[in-house]
């Protein structure tokens, strides 16, 4: 019995040309065949061509939980294997085959790069964390990186750990959240360059994965002691948790969906994986939790509100299956799978906004085998070449619904919703501008729960701070130019090799 056969025997579900039919019955001899209704049923996965793939990319080899892939409708971004220190690369989609081994990256971090998030509000920026225990934070040219980037807008230190998550507030410009194996949280403003919330008491054990809700008012976290908890995290407070939301030792995950549920994936105790629907109201126990296989990859979840789809990705699995979530019991519906022969070593997940419309596109994933990239196409089958409304309601656009400082003093605000019906064209994106506060012009806090995070104590004199600071912005300065000399000579060099070759 195949992994879906048996999830289908669990639901009392079988797979038929028509879609999943539910068994009723009420004696021995009579069954009813009833079709749930629902148009995602013939959704279906396609790999593009080879020659539409990102080729010849040394995709990390880091032990590390994350999806090392990250992708907007500009860019894809792949954290790669790097000597002395940690890079990721950043393609223009348009970008594909081979990608040769002199293609510039961004490489300003000392330790290997752990996890990267494009910002939702500019598709020109890019945080990202590492095993040197800092955050940085990357403004990528508008036409792609023509050398190598490695001097980040701003680098956010105050991990003592690595740093091994990093999210963007869903509808607050310049708010970053970042988690490291030190167990603490912390929410920069990313446009002063200032750690403004520190949640380090609330978590005793290694942080699996951090999520916001759809309005960046709460975070749902899991964690290696087993438990789910809900946050908020401007009032620092724990609102729900539940223990041992999967029972098994190996890393879950947890993400809201957007009527303010908790899906989970996660081990039994004899180590099979798990899907669970929680009520944060009552996390008593789950709305639903299923059981699929015995394979031993993190499930990655990823979640389209549009269409309440959900889309699981095993690390080391080479199939994606998905999940549509509804108000009907099971609540958690098996559509398909998409196979390949590959196992996937990450996954990227493009935002709704960079899909083609005019083809019925509702996901495209961008899969990492461990030479290539590869996107996968996830497509509902329609005869009708007009603008289908139903399979694309308004979705999250690029624009800010907050700033930092607003969602900071209390504010909440649903993202600013955007129609897809004549596609959508990416804007021009102003640079991030970071503005660093003075210190030593703040009041020691006096409360950590009720106020924002406590400032470091300076004993320097403002005199001392500002020369300090002008000799590093020199010293920078000096950095930058090295580096352009030394790429310019690459490139001189390369180009005289060519000279060379037509010449002769």
């Amino acid at each position: 019995m195949t992994h879906e056969e048996a999830w289908e025997h669990q639901l009392g579900v079988t797979s038929f040309p028509l879609g999943p039919l539910v068994y009723l019955g009420s004696g021995c001899d009579t069954m009813r065949r009833v079709v749930r209704q629902s148009k995602f049923r013939h959704v279906f996965g396609q790999a593009v061509k080879n020659d539409q793939c990102y080729d010849d990319i040394r995709v990390s080899r880091v032990t590390w939980d994350s999806s090392f892939c990250a992708v907007n409708p500009r860019f894809v971004a792949i954290i790669i294997e790097a000597s002395g220190g940690g890079a990721f690369l950043v393609l223009p989609l348009h970008k594909t085959g081979r990608i040769d081994k002199s293609y510039p990256t961004v490489c300003g971090h000392t330790g290997p790069v752990l996890d990267i998030d494009w910002c939702p509000h500019n598709d020109q920026v890019i945080a990202s964390g590492s095993e040197d225990c800092t955050v940085m934070v990357w403004q990528i040219p508008e036409n792609g990186l023509t050398l190598s980037l490695t001097e980040p807008v701003v680098i956010l230190e105050g991990h003592s750990k690595r740093v091994g998550i990093v999210a963007w507030h869903p509808t607050a410009r310049n708010v970053l959240l970042s988690a490291g194996c030190d167990n603490t949280i912390i929410i920069w403003n990313v446009g002063t360059g200032e750690a403004l919330l520190n949640l380090d008491d609330i978590h005793s054990d290694m942080i699996y994965n951090v999520s916001w809700n759809r309005n960046g008012s709460l975070i749902c976290t899991a964690s290696k002691d087993k438990k789910v908890r809900v946050i908020d995290p401007r009032k620092q407070e724990i609102v729900a948790e539940k223990e041992k939301a999967h029972e098994g030792a190996r890393p879950m995950r947890a993400i809201f969906l957007a009527d303010g549920n908790v899906f989970t994936t996660g081990f039994s105790r004899m180590s099979e994986r798990q899907l669970a629907l929680w009520n944060p109201k009552n996390m008593e126990e789950p709305i639903a939790l299923h059981e699929m296989d015995t394979s031993n990859g993190v499930l990655l979840p990823f979640y389209d509100p549009d269409t309440s789809i959900i889309y699981l990705c095993g690390k080391g699995d080479s199939s994606i299956r998905y999940f549509e979530i509804t108000d009907e019991s099971p609540y958690v519906h098996y559509l398909n799978t998409f196979s390949s022969k590959e196992p996937q070593r990450g996954m990227g997940y493009m935002p709704k906004r960079g899909l083609d419309v005019n083809k019925c596109e509702i996901a495209r994933f961008f899969k990492l085998h461990e030479r290539k990239c590869e996107p996968i196409i996830m497509t509902v089958p329609r005869k009708s070449d007009l603008f289908q409304d139903d399979l694309y309601p308004d979705t999250a656009g690029p624009e800010a619904a907050l700033e930092a400082e607003e969602w900071f003093e209390g504010r909440n605000a649903d993202p600013l919703l955007i129609s897809l019906k004549h596609g959508y064209i990416p804007g021009k994106n102003r640079d991030l501008k970071v503005v660093k506060k003075n210190i030593l012009d703040s009041k020691p806090t006096a409360n950590k729960k009720c106020d924002l995070i406590s400032v470091p104590k300076k004993t320097a004199d403002a005199a001392g701070v500002q020369n300090e600071a002008k000799l590093d912005e020199i010293l920078k300065e000096i950095k930058s130019i090295k580096d352009t000399i030394c790429n310019q000579d690459e490139r001189i060099s390369k180009l005289e090799q060519q000279m060379a070759k037509i010449a002769a």
